[in-house]
């Protein structure tokens, strides 16, 4: 693989490597507390002495992983262990995601601190799942831990699951998807990538949700049934929840995402804590989706910097700001001391009759309507999702999307300045609906002078009559978070509110019945109402850098 790791090398702009005569000790097995053997491969140069060690845990085929990741530590400075997770590969064990990877994470780190050539010094790093494993021991490691790297990922999956009681339907089936296809032969990876979009698209449109995975991957699943039936963040969820650990970890941490991934929110959650703990980890967000191909370049370069840096001594290498973000529409890198940076102010814009978002208070005046029916769901456009098989993530013209009937839109007009924001966006919309159980969209977008309009980060709120009581009216008065951004509207642009009920099959539609998520099957209507008038203000809250 010296070819492969050479050219890695060169178009990550990777430091030199040190050796390229790299020796791989393959199928090591190591016992777990519950006498599950889980099966590791070590990548390493032969008679060096001292080195620290990588550990990477991986359900996604260590021996695809070790092409890169492998190679490229052992290379420079590191010998590098990757574990296929439980029930992957040829490591022992029913698989069950996101559950056990603390206790079988920890047995493996006692294991090598047992071997003859650990040397005491410890790093782990790794994106998504990869990231996950690293939370689930991060705080009982011990002092070996010197430093790791968590990337687009969280301490927790319950809320990037079932995201405001809802489902991230698509994004997790792909999961399943992808993680049966790495465990497959390259012949059938292949093939089940081809056939991806077509069983997707067969799954997110049947009900009931229960027999989805069959769908995808021809076999019933547990943990689908699981995640299905477990619908509030409750004692099932609880032992793998890591979030309460997060600021007692003292090893040094640089967390990396996208704006357009599903667990920013929750990454810059874990950020905040250690932050908030006295801990200096620092931060890059780029302009990704959760498998970009420039997220996976900067999250290795930058972990083998981090690691190398705290590590082998090299913290005259990192960079002076410990926050580094990409601020899209102006299209340039920023750095700074924290996030959010404290020099933003409120801008609220207000939703008013004709379309219009404007900066005062609205007049009297009658409702937005629109009409919701899941028989013909709200479809996603963008944003958050995996990209791995398709070119659906990011940001994309929405216009579309915009002609809708169900679909509602609040523009500014064209800005006779740039304004640019950094943080996290709100909406505060007053609503009322024919259905007890509904969702409730909202996105914001950058209206181009062509036209076009790019989405930017949007948010999802569920309702059920147990958790929001209406005014007397009947009005709801609601508090939507989208995910946060930094992000410049160019001046002669405008800024867009899109409102809606849904964003399938991204988020599971909501069926209005209130029926149990996996197994209900029948559809009502729901007959939607979005105020903006003075006893109901409807606003955009953006976090406007002040300049």
């Amino acid at each position: 693989m010296t070819i492969l790791s050479r050219f890695i090398g060169r178009l990550y702009k990777l430091p030199p490597a040190e050796t390229h005569d790299i020796s791989i000790e393959k199928g090591l097995e190591i016992s777990m507390l519950d006498g599950v053997i889980l099966r590791a491969d070590r990548y390493y140069v032969k008679d060096a002495i001292n080195q620290p060690t990588l550990l990477v845990r991986t359900p996604y085929g260590r021996s695809k992983l070790g092409v890169i990741w492998g190679y490229v530590f052992a290379e420079r400075g590191f010998q590098v262990v990757i574990q296929s997770c439980r029930g992957t590969d040829d490591s022992e064990g029913q698989i069950s995601p996101f559950r056990g990877e603390g206790q079988d994470g920890l047995a493996t780190i006692q294991w090598l601190k047992a071997q003859a050539w650990f040397d005491g010094r410890l790093g782990m790093a790794g994106p998504s799942y990869m990231g996950y494993t690293q939370w689930a021991v991060a705080k009982h490691a011990g002092e070996s831990l010197k430093a790791f790297s968590t990337q687009v990922t969280t301490s927790e999956f319950y809320s990037a699951i079932r995201p405001s009681g809802s489902l991230s339907l698509e994004i997790f089936l792909q999961w399943i998807q992808i993680t049966n296809s790495f465990n497959s032969s390259a012949f059938h990876y292949f093939k089940s990538a081809l056939d991806m979009k077509k069983r997707m698209k067969l799954a997110t449109e049947h009900l009931p949700l229960m027999d989805a995975d069959e769908i995808v991957v021809n076999k019933k699943l547990s943990y689908w049934s699981d995640w299905l039936e477990h619908t509030e963040n409750d004692a099932w969820w609880k032992p793998e929840d890591f979030s309460d650990t997060v600021s007692e970890i003292k090893a040094p941490n640089h967390l990396i995402s996208g704006w357009y991934d599903f667990l920013v929110v929750q990454l810059l959650r874990d950020y905040n804590a250690l932050v908030e703990a006295g801990n200096k980890p620092y931060l890059t967000i780029g302009p990704w989706a959760h498998s970009s191909n420039g997220l996976a370049e900067t999250g290795l370069r930058e972990s083998l910097q981090w690691l190398r840096a705290h590590i082998l001594g090299e913290e005259d290498k990192l960079r002076k700001s410990p926050v580094r973000v990409f601020v899209m529409g102006a299209d340039e890198w920023r750095e700074m001391e924290a996030w959010p940076p404290k020099d933003t102010q409120k801008m609220e814009w207000y939703l008013h009759t004709g379309k219009q978002l404007k900066t005062e208070l609205p007049p009297d005046s009658e409702p937005s309507q629109y009409t919701f029916n899941p028989a013909e769901p709200t479809p996603n456009v963008g944003g958050a999702t995996n990209a791995t098989f398709a070119k659906g993530a990011g940001a994309l013209d929405n216009r579309k999307l915009e002609a809708r009937d169900d679909v509602l839109t609040f523009t500014t007009p064209s800005l006779d300045e740039a304004v640019e924001l950094m943080g996290t966006v709100s909406a505060r919309i007053f609503v009322s609906s024919s259905l007890g159980f509904t969702d409730f969209f909202v996105r914001l977008c950058d209206v181009y002078p062509s036209g076009k309009s790019m989405n930017i980060c949007d948010g999802l709120i569920r309702l059920t009559p147990e958790a929001y009581s209406p005014m007397e009216n009947g009005v709801l008065e609601l508090e939507i978070q989208l995910s946060p951004t930094a992000y410049q509207f160019k001046k002669g642009h405008s800024i867009r509110l899109q409102i809606s009920s849904g964003a399938h099959p991204r988020f599971a539609r909501n069926l209005g019945t209130g029926e149990a998520i996996a197994t209900a099957t029948s559809l009502k209507v729901a007959e939607q109402r979005v105020y903006h008038d003075s006893e109901h203000p409807s606003a955009l809250i953006l976090p406007r850098i002040i300049a």
